[in-house]
């Protein structure tokens, strides 16, 4: 079965005959290639008369072939934004070398909201892998408890507003100017070499902490608890960390830059340990990423577009494919930074820039 979309008509006659003219009805049509003329003709009885109807128009042919290659490009889509939605390693970096290869047969504006709305599926296992910690209404917590959810919240809450203040702003006109493979590979490289830099800082420190324990007589800046970070766990992020971690947060409007990665970083350079650090990034990603996603679909829905049932589909499995995807990738990430730093992520990124700029290099030479 083919799904057969009429994109206008160029000419429409009707005529009549009697029954004896044609003896029965009958219906047929010649389909061509997509967006190829057409004609489809068809007769009907209609009491003791037989109505005829020719339609010559253009046609836009989807078979279940065409619909199948798209379910499946968006598989891959959703598994790319789940891998890199959690891992500071910018699914935007990684969206644009897959959109080189693997581009979706929509429009710009569905294409566009797709790679805003898929982001719900990631969310989605932020909120159901760490449903009980995020709800205060919970049976099984004390008052106490509940409490502190709350306070957590508050601090959520208090670090998305530099960010929602400057996504509203400056959203469009960042993409107009700095949506671009050079910039996404700079931000790539940069921000791998911070991860690279942070890190060395972070063993130099530890290294001394544990010339401290030995009684070599170095005194590093310490906390209580005799490790190198202020901020051990993320319900112990206060009012002043949550601005700076909200600021960092900023940064990754810039694209390649990773939302991620910022905030991780921000936590991070801020006192905040690695476990705090990364679970605070996923509980900034909610009220962030589910407000730019209303905020893309409302924009497309006020230029007057419809989703088509192709495009229906293709989002639907885009984000089935992220939520699951996310699932693993943030477990793994934090059995990850339990055992290891981040130095990995940064020359992935290094990486990942490196070939981004190559790519786009030679190809803009010509060479390709």
């Amino acid at each position: 079965m083919n799904f057969l979309k009429v994109d206008r008509y160029k000419a429409r006659l009707r005529w009549q005959h009697s029954v004896a003219d044609i003896t029965r009805p009958m219906r047929f049509a010649f389909e061509s290639f997509p967006n190829v003329l057409v004609l489809v003709v068809w007769v009907e009885q209609v009491d003791d008369r037989v109505v005829g109807t020719i339609l010559l128009g253009r046609y836009n042919v989807i078979g279940e072939q065409a619909m199948i290659i798209e379910v499946l490009k968006s598989l891959f889509l959703g598994f790319v934004e789940g891998v890199t939605e959690w891992l500071p390693i910018s699914s935007t970096g990684h969206m644009i070398l897959v959109d080189e290869f693997l581009k979706l047969n929509v429009s710009e504006q569905f294409l566009a909201l797709f790679l805003v709305v898929i982001q719900i599926g990631a969310i989605l296992a932020v909120i159901i892998l760490y449903f009980h910690k995020l709800n205060p209404f919970s049976r099984t917590k004390t008052p106490e408890g509940r409490r502190a959810t709350w306070r957590l919240w508050g601090m959520v809450v208090i670090g998305c507003i530099p960010a929602a203040i400057v996504g509203l702003l400056l959203d469009d006109w960042v993409h107009d100017h700095f949506y671009n493979a050079v910039v996404v590979a700079s931000a790539l490289i940069i921000y791998g070499i911070v991860f690279i830099v942070m890190e060395r800082r972070n063993r130099r420190l530890e290294d001394q902490v544990v010339a401290a324990v030995d009684g070599r007589h170095v005194r590093p800046t310490i906390s209580p608890s005799g490790s190198i970070f202020r901020v051990e766990t993320v319900d112990d992020i206060d009012i002043p960390t949550a601005i700076k971690i909200g600021l960092f947060q900023c940064l990754a409007i810039i694209p390649g830059t990773s939302r991620s990665g910022s905030t991780i970083i921000g936590g991070m350079l801020f006192g905040c340990s690695r476990t705090a650090a990364a679970e605070f990034t996923f509980f900034l990603a909610i009220p962030i990423m589910f407000g730019w996603g209303l905020v893309k679909t409302l924009k497309f829905l006020a230029g007057g577009l419809a989703m088509t049932q192709k495009e229906i589909v293709v989002l639907v499995v885009g984000v089935l494919t992220a939520f699951i995807v996310s699932i693993i990738s943030i477990k793994f990430l934090m059995g990850y930074i339990k055992r290891n730093d981040f130095t990995a992520f940064g020359w992935y990124r290094i990486v990942v820039g490196v070939v981004v700029l190559g790519y786009f290099g030679v190809k803009a030479i010509g060479l390709l």
